[in-house]
């Protein structure tokens, strides 16, 4: 609780730091699963009106899945919630940053291990309940060059089995979900699952626990390893299984 005279508005995190923007933009360079339909921006209107004032409108289009975007637990639940069913509370908090990139730098289709969120805590402590997981695999270096980040530029059906991107392996999801309490968890690739994953195991793992998932993170070499909080606030689609998504971080100090 607040203390007397002291609005939230006043209160940490929000006072003596900085705000991080984490998302990547939605163009026609926005890279999106090979087989999904990619962003669109259609021109409504653009110039003066009878009357004599500027006026401009567009139109868009795209998947759910594409840019940086949430996974909902319905994505691979079917009894999973959808994306208005998140609550912002589950969506906002303090996020641990879990640094993979010198392994996945070496290996495409590197998989974050238990042994590496170990280490982590070794060095810095118990991951806290609630917290927002973000693992960093340097990946966001390659946006939006499509051979480079997804491991081919090729679209269709044909393009998935060449699809090549670190992600978090299976049993590390289980871990997550059974040996700590997490909020929800992103990370730097286009899938919580590796570029090669067929059965998209850690997706089903978190998600039938709930557990919601950030794809196509930006900017995570600018965040402390603790100490930052994320707000994560997707477009609000009623039963949607994703949505494009708008995340920021709050990084203490000057």
């Amino acid at each position: 609780m607040l203390a007397w005279g002291v609005t939230a508005a006043q209160s940490a995190p929000f006072e003596g730091g900085r705000w991080i923007d984490l998302t990547h933009d939605f163009s026609a360079e926005t890279l999106y699963w090979p087989t999904a339909a990619k962003f669109k921006l259609e021109q409504e209107f653009h110039g003066q009106t009878p009357k004599g004032y500027f006026y401009a409108a567009n139109r868009y289009s795209a998947s759910e899945h594409g840019g940086t975007h949430l996974d909902a637990p319905v994505h691979f639940s079917e009894s999973g919630k959808s994306v208005d069913q998140l609550t912002p509370d589950q969506l906002t908090g303090a996020a641990v940053v879990v640094n993979v990139s010198a392994r996945a730098h070496t290996n495409a289709d590197y998989q974050v291990s238990v042994a590496d969120l170990r280490a982590w805590e070794k060095d810095h402590s118990h991951i806290p309940n609630d917290a927002i997981v973000l693992l960093n695999t340097g990946f966001a270096r390659h946006w939006p060059d499509a051979k480079q980040y997804l491991g081919t530029a090729e679209t269709g059906a044909e393009a998935v089995a060449k699809l090549h991107f670190p992600g978090l392996h299976p049993e590390t999801a289980k871990w997550l979900t059974t040996e700590r309490k997490i909020k929800a968890i992103g990370l730097d690739t286009a899938s919580i699952d590796f570029g090669q994953s067929t059965l998209f195991e850690s997706h089903r793992i978190l998600f039938a626990q709930n557990i919601p998932a950030f794809e196509n993170v930006a900017g995570l070499d600018a965040l402390p390893v603790t100490g930052a909080y994320v707000v994560a606030l997707p477009m609000k689609i009623k039963d949607g299984s994703g949505a494009p998504l708008r995340v920021i971080a709050w990084v203490p100090g000057r």
